[in-house]
């Protein structure tokens, strides 16, 4: 991958959006060369749809549903919206956990203004985990309601154990919806396994384009129709406006593409990210890794390299693409509620960075990131004492 100025550059933040997968950019260029609104009734509009049905069927085949259970979106931001606006009714608990993505977190703040007491939020530990005990606690004192936890957490990749929450939520009457951005195309799902009611994903995330995701509705759950967008009726009345026809066929085409070999393709990057954190605190032995690491994505790691800024650690690398956190939080003057909720300082967790690896990366690519990572930690060091030494 080529950087600023065409320098090679080694990607790592998959988290933020993943390189387009081959399968994906000819389907999108193609469906982009054809004519036809889904919704119209000539033979371009019912190319155009039939092409949307394969990519139903193709998201579907990736999730273990059926494809009239998928309903397309914008992204899993509007998903996240669009679950959490169905679901909640006033007087039930909301209970979510402070490691959510804002999408998440900003929609169950807003659905619940009128009611705050609703809004639970579940404790998580220092390893990242949330507290599922808690859960219960919340049950034992009210039913009903609904619970929407993360797959997977976009900051740490801390795996969420969804069937256990689902287990409590149904004890207590309640749905279930997960986030599950992060875990889609990178490790094997089935919602009938999981137990959920709604489920949210963005097709960047797995090799997808940028702007069409996916809510995941669970065939027979008692959710009341409440759109954010009203108009012609698209989607079975739950997202009015025209199909984002080349989209939606790139995000089917990525999708079957992830699901050839993707056990294997775990594995792989599973190991390679062990080798970037060997390579990473052999070398810089005072950093730290943050989650639990028997317990999250194969591709995720987040390192804590204390007393140094994490902004001038990666402006010291531009060769290396990387982040501080959630590239849809980036530019907040606050350091990671991520972080900040599993008990690390602020000045760690400003020192801290996400390395996020996917279906394209290599060995090579590992190995120019720990020289990399270690010359900018020790070159910011080295301007940060001096700076402090004596005047």
């Amino acid at each position: 991958m080529n950087g600023p100025n065409g320098a090679s550059m080694s990607y790592f933040d998959y988290n933020a959006t993943a390189p387009i997968r081959p399968e994906a950019l000819a389907a999108v260029v193609e469906a982009m060369q054809s004519v036809g609104n889904a919704s119209s009734m000539h033979q371009p509009g019912r190319q155009a749809a039939h092409r949307v049905d394969v990519a139903r069927r193709q998201l579907a085949d990736l999730l273990g549903c059926s494809p009239g259970e998928i309903i397309f979106t914008s992204g899993a931001t509007e998903a996240n919206n669009l679950a959490l606006r169905a679901a909640f009714c006033a007087g039930s608990p909301l209970v979510t956990s402070p490691v959510e993505h804002p999408a998440v977190l900003e929609t169950a703040r807003a659905v619940t203004a009128e009611s705050p007491e609703d809004l639970v939020l579940l404790p998580v530990d220092g390893d990242g985990l949330v507290d599922l005990g808690a859960l219960e606690q919340v049950f034992a004192a009210r039913s009903g309601g609904v619970v929407s936890l993360m797959a997977a957490n976009n900051e740490t990749g801390v795996l969420t154990d969804l069937r256990a929450a689902a287990k409590a939520a149904r004890e207590a009457g309640a749905l279930v919806h997960t986030d599950a951005t992060q875990l889609v195309g990178r490790l094997p799902v089935d919602v009938a396994e999981l137990d959920v009611d709604l489920l949210s994903l963005s097709a960047h995330k797995f090799g997808g384009p940028q702007g069409v995701g996916a809510l995941y509705v669970r065939r027979g759950s008692p959710l009341p129709h409440r759109p954010l967008l009203v108009g012609g009726g698209q989607e079975r009345g739950w997202r009015a406006g025209t199909l984002n026809v080349a989209g939606i066929i790139g995000m089917g085409a990525a999708a079957e593409a992830a699901a050839r070999g993707l056990g294997e393709e775990a594995e792989r990057v599973a190991a390679l990210r062990d080798r970037l954190e060997d390579l990473v605190t052999g070398a810089l032995p005072d950093c730290r890794i943050n989650g639990r690491r028997d317990q999250r994505l194969p591709g995720v790691t987040s390192i804590t390299f204390p007393g140094v800024p994490a902004d001038a650690v990666l402006a010291a690398m531009p060769d290396v693409a990387a982040s501080e956190g959630s590239a849809c939080a980036s530019g907040a003057p606050t350091p990671s509620h991520v972080l900040l909720a599993m008990g690390l300082s602020r000045a760690d967790a400003d020192s801290t960075i996400r390395f996020s690896l996917g279906y394209a990366t290599t060995g090579a690519e590992i190995d120019h990131a720990a020289r990399a990572i270690k010359r900018a930690v020790s070159q910011v060091r080295a301007a940060l004492a001096e700076a402090d030494g004596p005047r």
